[in-house]
């Protein structure tokens, strides 16, 4: 072989890998599709990326009542029930009390996000990294919305109301 033909099969041989990677998507994350539970018209789509810091979490949810709504991980992945009772309560392997998103380690539930603020036409957004989740434990979690507020305080869960919406934590198809 010719030293242009080396270099030609060179350049196919990266033309051909960039082609290949380019209909690959590389970015990692879990995700979870909310439904609404009976009487509920809450969806949307919260997506789990490992970073360096922790776990960044993004969800964008529409169908809801002005103002703010509680926004948890629950120890089950099960949204059957037409209530989502069946996810269970607050992912909280270490036992803490609940809390804010910001508080320590042993002054929240792991799975305490705190609240998505709707606007006028019922649509949240929320992005924030949560320093002390660990993404390598969030698949088979459920992620749930409440109908109100959680006031960051109140034992056990906020006192945030009815879930409203529910999806499990999965890898994204």
């Amino acid at each position: 072989m010719s030293r242009r033909q080396g270099r030609c099969f060179t350049a196919l041989f990266l033309i051909a890998g960039a082609a290949i990677l380019a209909g690959c998507n590389a970015e990692e994350y879990l995700t979870a599709s909310l439904e609404p539970t009976q009487g509920n018209s809450a969806t949307g789509e919260v997506r789990f990326y490992r970073v360096d810091t922790g776990v960044r979490v993004v969800a964008s949810v529409s169908g809801l009542t002005p103002g703010k709504h509680g926004f948890h991980l629950h120890e089950k992945g099960d949204c059957s029930a037409p209530d989502a009772m069946s996810a269970g309560g607050h992912y909280n392997p270490l036992g803490a009390p609940h809390g804010s998103p910001d508080a320590s380690r042993a002054a929240r539930h792991l799975g305490d996000l705190g609240n998505l603020n709707a606007d006028a036409s019922g649509k949240a957004s929320y992005d924030r990294v949560d320093s002390l989740l660990a993404y390598a434990d969030l698949t088979g979690l459920s992620v749930l919305v409440h109908g109100k507020e959680d006031d960051l305080t109140s034992q056990p869960a906020g006192n945030a109301g009815p879930r409203i919406a529910c999806g499990v934590v999965k890898a994204r198809e």
